[in-house]
């Protein structure tokens, strides 16, 4: 694997550069010219709108179908609990340290190498999409969601995220609901009005207690929590209106639309979705992609934290280099022979399928 050795070095390089660039959600252009001269020095034709950058295998073939190799290069901003220099991207001891090293600049960097492992390969069964996106961090929609028009008939697709190599083969979708119950106003002190707080009573109970019929395999039940609630102006009126919210994490059993229509049907409060974008997401057990991961001795499980999975219409795996539990902590780090094992896992998963 001399070539995925010299792979290796450069990843790990281009990660530190990406780390010692800062990179917040919404100001990623400098970490996006980063990764577009990359690719260019290795020959490959990239493609940018604003600050996401993708690319095809050089020899693409409309005919066969094609795999988004999809991660983010913005992070959040550092938090008060940092005793290192964020941006410094220094390596003590195999481990790399820096803001974005292991949410999810190691895995971009990781799958940047695989892509170059398969882009001048001929007569694979696959066409390969690479997609450095931005705004993951804050579910925005100049990310991944404005150029998947761009990226063409996409069949299924690896993200990546730090799941210590193991395969999420499902995601949790969310929706927030701001819900109105109406009532009408009267002083407390006589039989008037019509309390819109037992009203939405009644409807929180409803959240509390409905179970869903159908359930996921892999999450169990739909989750809903009442989250806030607000009425009233003084203590003599009988509110018109109590206002609350629910944050609703939706399995692959439903789509989302599904559960708000469901939702509409059982309670009398108004509902609203601030959105319905994230989506739940799976992919088959059996799917070629995640049974060659398994054959690797990887293990499949449910994700519990969203991604830029949940924007995507096709089956998707989340796998990469690095640990969720590190994710946005103080002095995040990755271990730099996590890097090597990520990109040697990806390239042997997609050897088995292509």
């Amino acid at each position: 694997m001399i070539y995925t050795d010299i792979l290796f070095q450069e990843a790990v390089q281009l990660l530190r550069h990406l780390i010692s660039t800062p990179s917040f959600s919404k100001e990623e252009n400098l970490t996006a010219n980063i990764v577009n001269a990359y690719l260019e020095q290795h020959g490959v034709k990239t493609h940018r709108k604003m600050n996401n950058v993708w690319a095809w295998n050089k020899h693409f073939d409309p005919a066969k179908p094609t795999i988004l190799l999809n991660s983010h290069h913005d992070t959040v901003k550092p938090n008060s609990g940092y005793t290192r220099d964020p941006f410094e991207a220094k390596i003590e001891d195999g481990i790399l340290y820096g803001l974005g090293s292991n949410d999810a600049g190691g895995c971009l960097v990781s799958l940047i190498a695989t892509f170059l492992h398969f882009y001048e390969k001929e007569n694979l069964k696959y066409n390969f999409c690479l997609a450095a996106t931005a705004e993951e961090e804050i579910s925005g929609v100049n990310g991944l969601e404005l150029i998947i028009p761009d990226l063409g008939k996409l069949d299924f697709g690896i993200v990546g995220e730090p799941t210590l190599m193991q395969l999420a083969i499902a995601e949790r979708g969310l929706m927030v609901l701001d819900c109105v119950a109406h009532g009408k106003a009267g002083h407390a002190a006589r039989e008037e009005g019509d309390n819109a707080i037992y009203k939405a009573i009644k409807d929180i109970e409803w959240f509390r207690t409905y179970r869903f019929p159908k359930e996921s395999e892999v999450f169990g039940p739909i989750k809903m929590s009442v989250t806030i609630i607000n009425a009233g102006s003084q203590h003599n009126v009988v509110p018109a209106e109590c206002t609350f919210t629910v944050d609703v994490r939706v399995t692959d059993a439903y789509r989302n639309e599904e559960v708000l229509e469901i939702i509409r049907q059982h309670v009398g409060s108004g509902v609203k979705p601030r959105s319905i974008r994230l989506k739940p997401s799976s992919i088959d057990k059996n799917h070629p992609i995640v049974q060659s991961g398994i054959a690797l001795g990887r293990t499949t499980y449910g994700s519990p934290t969203t991604s830029d999975q949940s924007l995507l219409d096709i089956p998707s795996v989340k796998v990469g280099p690095g640990d969720s539990a590190r994710s946005h902590s103080s002095d995040e780090f990755i271990y730099v022979d996590e890097i090597r094992e990520g990109i040697e896992l990806y390239v042997k998963m997609l050897e088995g399928i292509c």
